[in-house]
């Protein structure tokens, strides 16, 4: 026990000795009662080394950690205002709770947006605008290029890669059954395939990260029997391979011990109680042309699943080492995934977080650019991850190249995340990122997995009301053209100007030149 407990104890045994005398005694005891503890806790702070606040200002000093510990609670009920909050402001997370319960989720009185700031951004409406109705059916895209035998059609918003661990069991087997529910795609991230992920049948997105989680050997490498026999799992629909991630490119996952319980491990494949850090690079491979025969072995494996990698955006040349790596070697990924360097769902280091990685759009464009002019777009899908919540995301990175989008952190939003930002220390108030069972119970699988599926379908739907405004009949009819960027006061660009289309080929021509 610590000195400071200790303090504590001896000071309520010592109010709990007066109060029983002060029955008996005269009322002066009582205020004695409420004294004494008092000061020996003044003594504890006077005598204490660590902290200079409470040797200077000896019981008063202890209002200034209440305080603070209660801050974050303070500035998101009572002094943010509406569209400050971060990473996101209460703007975006009222339209997620409202669709995912199904109540109205329109907005009074104006937009609240400055719509005259550098930064402000918008789509063009057409005067002969269409309806849903003509657009028809909810689309999916095929994913899965001709050396592909089982190609998945997968639907235009999907669940981001979150680990069981990173989540609590309660929130992954919401997330499965919703998207069971919903008819989309959930990916498990890189913590391997959980009887969570597996309960409901939903379709799974398995994500295989540099620790090898799930299909590893004893040593930590790769392990082709195992892989085997999860990519072979009827639910399990596409396989991504993940070089890095928007919270921490260029690191490795986190998994803090207190959250490494015995299941988990034994899923993994590791011991428990351990901090888990994921190696920041894969140990399967070593260069880019080994890179496409791991991709290549992945898809034999699987059965001729769609394989593809995740990836944010670094150092550029090394992405076009990839792309000639799938000319020289002809195997060509299925799809790929971006992620933004403003991504992230549980524990990163700070460092990490705010000052490594290409943000999703710079990502996104360069990423697409790159596979136009090598001319390999026709045969790699591009998914898009990073802050995507509404259907005017959707169409933004969609007008930027990709092809399908995925979420992660407003899926755990739908689940009933109140961004409390306590996901890296497992005392989530909600059940959603914590292993603490008496938190975890509090999440009702049922009722949350009916939100889950309402706030993807609430928002697959209002992006096409976005389509159809704009006069258009298909997603990929829109283009950078239909986005406009406020550059400055007097200063509006499209994205087409902003980032210019690059010819098919284009880079090809170049090197052969």
């Amino acid at each position: 026990m610590k000195v400071r407990e200790k303090f504590l104890l001896i000071s309520l045994l010592t109010i709990i000795l007066i109060a029983m005398i002060a029955q008996f005694w005269t009322p002066i005891l009582w205020l004695f009662s409420i004294v004494t503890p008092l000061i020996l806790l003044g003594l504890y702070d006077i005598t204490q080394k660590k902290h200079t606040i409470l040797r200077n200002f000896p019981v008063l000093g202890h209002f200034r950690y209440l305080l603070e510990s209660v801050r974050p609670e303070i500035m998101q009920y009572f002094v943010e205002t509406d569209t400050q909050g971060r990473p996101f402001n209460r703007i975006f997370r009222t339209l997620v709770y409202t669709r995912s319960k199904k109540e109205t989720s329109t907005t009074p009185f104006g937009t609240q947006m400055n719509v005259y700031r550098s930064g402000y951004e918008w789509m063009d409406h057409s005067m002969y605008a269409n309806t849903t109705k003509d657009i028809g059916a909810f689309p999916r895209v095929v994913v899965g290029n001709k050396d592909c035998k089982q190609p998945y059609a997968m639907s235009l918003l999907n669940i981001s890669a979150m680990s069981f661990g990173s989540l609590s069991k309660n929130a992954v087997l919401a997330m499965n059954k919703g998207a069971k529910m919903g008819n989309f795609a959930h990916n498990t991230g890189e913590g391997g395939l959980s009887p969570y992920h597996l309960k409901y049948e939903g379709d799974l997105i398995w994500q295989i990260g540099t620790g090898y989680f799930g299909c590893r050997d004893k040593n930590g490498h790769f392990s082709d029997k195992s892989f085997e026999k999860g990519a072979k799992k009827q639910q399990v629909k596409m396989i991504e391979i993940k070089l890095s991630q928007g919270a921490k490119p260029g690191h490795g996952g986190i998994l803090p011990a207190k959250k490494n319980t015995p299941e988990i491990a034994k899923i993994r494949h590791i011991e428990p109680y351990n901090a888990v850090h994921s190696p920041p690079t894969h140990s399967a491979f070593s260069n880019a042309t080994e890179f496409m025969h791991f991709i290549k072995k992945c898809k034999d494996l699987s059965g001729g699943k769609p394989v593809g990698f995740k990836l944010c955006v670094g150092k550029k040349q090394e992405f076009i080492d990839l792309c000639e790596a799938m000319i020289s070697t002809q195997i060509i990924p299925d799809f790929i995934a971006v992620d933004g360097g403003e991504g992230g769902t549980g524990a990163a280091p700070v460092e990490f977080s705010n000052s490594i990685g290409m943000p999703l759009r710079d990502g996104l464009v360069f990423v697409h650019d790159t596979l136009v002019g090598y001319n390999l777009k026709k045969d790699v899908k591009i998914i898009a991850a990073g802050k995507i919540v509404s259907g005017f995301h959707m169409a933004r990175v969609i007008a930027l190249g990709a092809d399908i989008c995925s979420s992660a952190r407003a899926m755990m939003l739908s689940v009933g995340c109140i961004q409390a930002l306590l996901c890296n220390k497992n005392n989530c108030p909600v059940g959603v990122a914590t292993q603490n069972e008496s938190l975890v119970k509090g999440l009702n699988v049922d009722d949350k997995a009916e939100r889950v599926k309402n706030y993807q379908h609430e928002t697959v739907h209002s992006f096409l009301e976005l389509l159809a405004a704009a006069g258009l009949n298909k997603p990929e009819d829109i283009t950078r053209k239909h986005i406009n960027k406020r550059i400055g006061i007097n200063k509006v660009m499209r994205f087409s100007d902003l980032y210019p289309e690059v010819e098919v080929g284009g880079l090809l021509v170049k090197e052969t030149a």
